[in-house]
């Protein structure tokens, strides 16, 4: 639990931090003063420079996900460190880091992270907020799978955020990718290592054209597709959805979402290989945290590839 902290005379420090009271449009989204967050055991407190949008944001603003009200945004952020709780130990006042905040409340001035890592100094603290989400889930749907070095893996919706980094991380481990895109994709799968075919009807044969025998595992991060992937990796036992809940349900697929596991490792091997190059999220869009609205409207309409994030001063 996020700890606050009051003076003998009740003055609570507050921060700007994203909010809605009520479910609906991006109009229902307002940038309101919350009590600053403080670290527990375990947990640093970052000012936070950049945070990341995901799709989950939408629906939680248009009530599909929690019932409570209201609601503060964001499970991704990256900043410098400026408050430490119990226990920690690797980190000082003034680093760099990047990470996740498991209160969903990274869309702040501050936020409070359970787990982090430090940004490599070539990048900057927008690439650096793109990176938690998708790399913890990617990370984690390739451990469900068993996905492994000599693993043939299809990987549907390579070009998002979540499949690029499923892409970079299965090529890591030793793993063929095949991924699948737009045709305006490709050759960006191609430059992370995929080999890319279109989407859509008349997959499996298109697969099947490069990989006669079909694939051992296969990813869906399209939200859709999922018989074509239950053909190609032999069987519903082969496949993970991180997008389908519903076809996951009828077809006897695996869904997966981080509250029945995490792949905590994940943001410290991210950081190591963007050190080096090996890994990085692309950001479509940035925006300040007062326009929130506008990331909203931008995210949803899908005018925009890549990841979006909001900076903050």
């Amino acid at each position: 639990m996020i700890r606050h902290f009051f003076t003998t005379k009740e003055y609570v420090s507050q921060m700007k931090a994203a909010q809605f009271s009520r479910f609906g449009g991006p109009e229902v989204l307002e940038i309101v003063d919350l009590p600053d967050p403080h670290p527990g055991p375990g947990e640093v407190r970052i000012r936070v420079r950049a945070a990341g949008v995901n799709a989950s944001d939408w629906k939680k603003r248009q009530g599909l996900m929690d019932e409570e009200l209201p609601q503060t945004l964001g499970h991704e952020a990256a900043g410098l460190v400026d408050e430490i709780g119990e226990d920690v130990s690797g980190v000082a006042i003034g680093d760099r880091v990047f990470g996740a905040s498991p209160y969903g409340a990274a869309q702040a001035e501050f936020a409070v992270l359970s787990l982090w890592a430090p940004i490599p100094g070539t990048m900057d603290d927008a690439e650096a907020a793109a990176v938690p989400a998708a790399a913890e889930t990617a990370a984690r749907v390739l451990d469900q799978l068993g996905v492994t070095d000599g693993s043939t893996v299809l990987i549907n919706g390579a070009s998002g955020s979540v499949g690029s980094a499923a892409v970079q991380f299965a090529t890591h481990r030793g793993a063929r990718v095949i991924g699948t895109g737009s045709s305006l994709s490709h050759d960006a799968l191609r430059g992370l290592g995929a080999e890319p075919v279109a989407y859509g009807e008349g997959l499996s044969e298109r697969v099947r054209a490069i990989a006669p025998s079909g694939v051992d595992r296969a990813l869906d991060v399209a939200g859709k597709g999922l018989a074509e992937l239950i053909d190609l990796a032999g069987g519903p036992e082969y496949v993970v959805t991180v997008a389908d809940f519903l076809g996951a349900q009828s077809y006897g697929v695996r869904f997966s979402r981080g509250d029945t596991g995490r792949a905590d490792y994940a943001l410290a091997q991210a950081a190591g290989m963007m050190a080096t190059g090996d890994f990085a999220i692309a950001v479509g869009a940035t925006f300040p945290l007062a326009e929130i609205r506008e990331a909203h409207r931008t995210g949803e309409s899908g005018a925009v590839r890549g990841k979006l994030v909001l900076l903050l001063d």
